[in-house]
């Protein structure tokens, strides 16, 4: 069963006589460890009526391209194939996503969702709930503890959060049966708008921003994000605590493009990683990062009306930096400079370059990257805007809570002051002798121009 505390009424009601249960997928884009589609299976079981599954493409997701979908429709290409195999009629139509779920809503019994955190996921789900002439129940989905189960406010920090997250870990983390579906009829009349295994043509039929190609190297789908998930507990996991923020290891998983289109569960993930064969300092290592950091971005998300906006930032950050945003910057870079990897620090063009190709970037260049944006734009807003716009077009993780709540660290967010310099006012302060001084840096600059050069990029 799924625990009640995912559970969120915003349409609340019996369900009424129908032909189906109708699960609208958006967020978890997936046939396994997926609590909305189990608990739509659950519902439909004790109805005697099928599942339908939803999901609504469009072409103007806010500013996703060519790079983003062809890795989701790879994912959901898989996701039909195992939702078929479990008996589970899956519809693709080419529309707004609640519109794709309010034209199936008519002759449901019930309709349930996954939950999303962004401002325009919220304003979707709300819609439906206002509009489906059926009960909507919404299943959030994305987290190991529900956000609003670990706190009821915006954290200002790990340290705020991580308590009230290992206090119910293990709670949610408890092992569950999995349900299956008692009536496998495909309801006559459920055709979807396309095929989702003819990736090629959807995406050629969709009018899509095509100036960032796919990334040659990494597929979307569960079978792929199940892949390397078990590649990084074989190879990495051992001595992660001490590893994992060296760029020149990469001793990653690699999960979030995979976590960002709902294409692996967490539960998944971290039942995972607790099974696993490794000392427990680094299986605690990755599993802070994993739910405690992950998560706290889903409360900046949830509980910060601005958590996409300079705006958004601390009070005592946005203090700061105004007032050293009339500092001279030297040197001093445009957007365009910026996006081509044209500045005069070997590690930051290498860092962008590793960006525009793989979709990737190792978490400590990351951090680098950012801090160095903000000290080399005109001024703090428009290098929070600038930082934004690149990671949102480039990395496959882009457009996510963990994307807007990483780039608002870099200006102060979850974070406390330092001592005091130009530009930077008491915002942490990062330099290329701390990357040569912890890091064999270099061999992290020729791997990436190398791979740049074998794809002409």
């Amino acid at each position: 069963m799924v625990a009640p505390e995912r559970i969120h009424e915003p349409g609340p009601g019996a369900p009424r006589q129908g032909r189906y249960v109708l699960y609208w997928m958006q967020q978890a884009q997936r046939a396994f460890d997926n609590a909305a589609l189990d608990h739509a299976v659950v519902r439909a079981n004790a109805l005697r009526i099928p599942v339908v599954v939803v999901f609504g493409l469009t072409a103007d997701y806010p500013e996703a391209n060519l790079r983003h979908y062809a890795f989701l429709l790879e994912g959901l290409a898989e996701t039909a194939g195992d939702l078929k195999e479990r008996g589970i009629a899956f519809v693709p139509l080419l529309r707004q996503p609640p519109e794709a779920a309010l034209s199936l809503a008519g002759e449901a019994a019930l309709l349930v969702c996954d939950r999303g955190y962004l401002r325009h996921q919220r304003r979707w789900r709300e819609q439906v709930a206002v509009e489906a002439p059926c009960p909507v129940t919404e299943v959030e989905t994305e987290a190991v503890v529900p956000v609003e189960t670990a706190s009821d406010k915006a954290e200002t920090a790990a340290r705020t959060l991580r308590p009230k997250i290992r206090r119910l870990r293990e709670q949610f983390l408890a092992a569950r049966e999995s349900v299956e579906p008692l009536v496998t009829d495909r309801p006559s009349g459920m055709e979807g708008d396309f095929r989702v295994e003819q990736a090629a043509d959807v995406l050629d039929r969709l009018p899509l921003d095509r100036s960032v190609p796919p990334v040659s190297d990494l597929r979307g789908g569960y079978g792929e994000a199940r892949r390397h998930l078990g590649q990084f507990i074989r190879d990495h996991l051992r001595g992660y605590a001490d590893r994992s923020s060296d760029p020149v290891a990469e001793a990653t998983s690699h999960l979030s493009p995979y976590l960002h289109f709902g294409q692996i569960g967490p539960i998944e993930v971290a039942r995972a990683i607790q099974g696993a064969e490794a000392d427990e300092g680094d299986r605690e290592a990755y599993l802070e990062q994993f739910i405690v950091r992950r998560e706290l971005t889903f409360n900046h998300a949830w509980f910060n009306a601005d958590y996409d906006r300079y705006a958004g930032l601390p009070a005592w950050a946005r203090e700061t930096l105004r007032h050293h945003a009339a500092d001279p910057r030297d040197p001093c870079y445009g957007p365009e400079q910026l996006e081509q990897a044209q500045t005069g620090d070997p590690y930051w063009n290498a860092a962008m370059t590793d960006m525009r190709t793989r979709g990737f970037m190792p978490n400590y260049m990351r951090m680098y990257w950012g801090k160095k944006v903000l000290e080399w734009m005109a001024d703090p807003e428009t290098a929070f805007a600038t930082l934004l716009a690149l990671n949102n077009k480039y990395f496959l993780d882009g457009r996510d809570p963990s994307s807007y709540a990483n780039v608002a660290w870099c200006f102060g967010l979850h974070d406390r002051g330092w001592p005091e310099r130009p530009v930077f006012g008491k915002v942490r302060y990062m330099n290329a002798r701390g990357l040569r001084r912890k890091f064999a840096i270099d061999t992290y600059v020729r791997r990436v121009l190398d791979k740049a050069d074998s794809e002409g990029a």
